[in-house]
């Protein structure tokens, strides 16, 4: 398999499509392939890709950091999914938004729009909250799914109002440290030398390294529900494991099985775009995870080029780390996915 994967990596390599990678896959716990290929700058000047090179999550942020922080305050008992979204920020029940809930949130089923170009009008996080709450919905509560990145802010918002603290700080007290995601962090400091580099920004004059490439996040000060989250692979792992072995990591319980369970079912079965609490399941159109994952896989992906895709039927999890940006918007990532993963299921009876 390694040298499959290798090949069709590299394939995608010398059609431009990506710089580089890093991948890993991993099966009933143990890790069959780790490697890093092509390069993690291109432009100006080609660096090679490394194990340890740190990545832009960009919407990874929504399952690595946002979804156990909600699901660690049910666990808590301080949340529940039908808790209204107006209990906690009030002003966010204007224009009829009153019966949204937490549930809706995390299933992007609250009618909410997708995306908003915030940045455009230099708001900072509490203009961006205040632009949110003054939404409209655009289409009925609970009936289809819109992907909407205006959700999951609204979730982080929730997560300091609940915990009285920032979201950062929460996220890393009760989720990655005791993780040992010592590498996962918002507005990373590293050596400059250790980012995938991602697009060119006119403003910087520059290749964003180290700064977080969706403009709404940089805009809020770099820490969102939504994006934001920098990490590498090694890192990732630990978070895949803790998910694998219901909620522990190195016999300490970080979320509850029962809490796993429930964020992995199916809210839209209404919809072709199956969607759990969070993760995105295996649907019968576009996954990403390609056409051979079982019906009972889940995971998610990231604009900048990552992903991850569990397949519990038979405790298989890959991880892919691009930084596909670096070469502008182009959806090559949409063909991409679906392929390596069906090329790394056929291993696998």
């Amino acid at each position: 398999m390694k040298a499959q994967v290798l090949e069709f990596l590299q394939q995608e390599i010398d059609l431009n499509h990506i710089p580089g990678a890093v991948i890993q896959v991993s099966h009933k716990g143990e890790i069959l392939l780790r490697e890093a290929i092509g390069n993690k700058v291109v432009h100006p000047i080609p660096a090679p890709m490394q194990l340890d090179t740190v990545f832009d999550l960009a919407s990874l942020t929504k399952v690595i950091a946002t979804l156990p922080a909600v699901l660690k305050l049910i666990d808590s008992g301080d949340l529940r999914l039908d808790d209204p979204v107006g209990y906690f920020l009030p002003a966010f029940s204007r224009n009829d938004k009153d019966e949204i809930t937490v549930r809706h949130l995390l299933t992007h089923t609250s009618g909410l729009t997708g995306h908003r170009q915030f940045y455009q009008q230099g708001a900072t996080t509490d203009q961006v909250l205040e632009n949110i709450y003054t939404e409209s919905s655009v289409y009925e509560l609970g009936t289809h799914v819109m992907y909407s990145d205006l959700g999951f802010i609204t979730l982080y918002k929730i997560v300091e109002v609940l915990t009285g603290t920032s979201f950062d700080d929460f996220i890393t007290r009760e989720i990655l440290t005791p993780l040992d995601m010592h590498e996962t962090v918002f507005n990373p400091t590293f050596d400059t030398e250790r980012y995938a580099a991602t697009e060119y920004s006119e403003a910087l004059g520059d290749y964003k390294s180290g700064i977080v490439h969706d403009e709404n996040t940089e805009a809020m000060g770099g820490i969102s529900g939504h994006a934001g989250l920098f990490s590498t692979v090694a890192d990732l792992n630990n978070f895949v494991s803790m998910i694998e072995n219901g909620g522990t990591y190195k016999g300490k319980r970080i979320l509850s099985e029962s809490v796993l369970n429930v964020a992995r079912q199916n809210y839209t079965p209404f919809a072709t775009e199956y969607r759990g609490l969070g993760w995105i399941l295996k649907s019968p159109a576009h996954a990403s995870c390609g056409d051979l994952f079982s019906e009972s896989s889940y995971g998610h992906t990231g604009f900048t080029g990552t992903s991850i895709w569990f397949d519990p039927e038979i405790d298989l999890n890959v991880i892919l780390l691009t930084n596909r940006v670096h070469f502008g918007r182009q959806p090559h990532m949409i063909r991409l996915r679906p392929r390596l993963h069906n090329l790394i299921r056929s291993y696998f009876n």
